[in-house]
């Protein structure tokens, strides 16, 4: 899988440097024509969802933190949410894939209450221009590759990034095995 769409993760190669993006991995929410939109995964931080977002403490999966959804507008907020049945689509979610979507932060929780079988929270996104992402593709700074809603709520993310290219066929399931520091094999 080469080609990126709503839905796909992209996932850091080794040859990706940047300190924004280095091992991670990326749930692409919005391909078009005008660009790309989506949210690193596993970079939580140490920040509680209680501390800067009060009312949706109770709703937010494990752990209860935001996560650092990537360099561009680290100052607002973004969730990505599961729902707990396919036949109600609240107000305030748009579909990304099967049972996930974005929530707007905006709409009253009252209106998702019940809804919802998980919200994470991102502060900022990835964002890519017309093109960018492709280009950044083709020169071998992503792997693309199918993803599955348990990565989105994984309590623990610190090994997302191996287990996602591990389940993956053929050689791209070797590189799950690199090791962090190259020098060192």
């Amino acid at each position: 899988m080469t080609e990126v769409a709503t839905g796909s993760l992209l996932v850091a190669t080794p040859v990706l440097v940047d300190p924004n993006f280095a091992d991670t991995v990326v749930l692409m929410l919005d391909v078009g024509e005008d660009g790309a939109l989506g949210v690193v995964l596993n970079r939580p931080t140490p920040v509680l969802v209680a501390e800067v977002l009060a009312e949706w403490r109770d709703v937010v999966a494990e752990p209860e933190v935001l996560f650092r959804g990537g360099p561009v507008n680290t100052e607002g907020a973004l969730a990505v949410g599961r729902l707990a049945d396919t036949d109600d689509v609240p107000v305030g979610f748009r579909e990304v894939f099967g049972d996930l979507g974005v929530v707007d932060l905006d709409t009253p929780l009252e209106l998702l209450e019940g809804s919802l079988a998980g919200l994470r929270i991102f502060a900022g996104y990835a964002g890519w221009g017309t093109g960018q992402v492709e280009q950044e593709i083709a020169q071998g700074d992503w792997y693309v590759v199918p993803s599955e809603v348990a990565d989105v709520f994984r309590v623990d993310p610190t090994d997302l990034w191996r287990d996602v290219l591990r389940r993956q066929p053929g050689e791209l399931a070797w590189h799950s095995t690199r090791p962090l520091d190259p020098e060192l094999n």
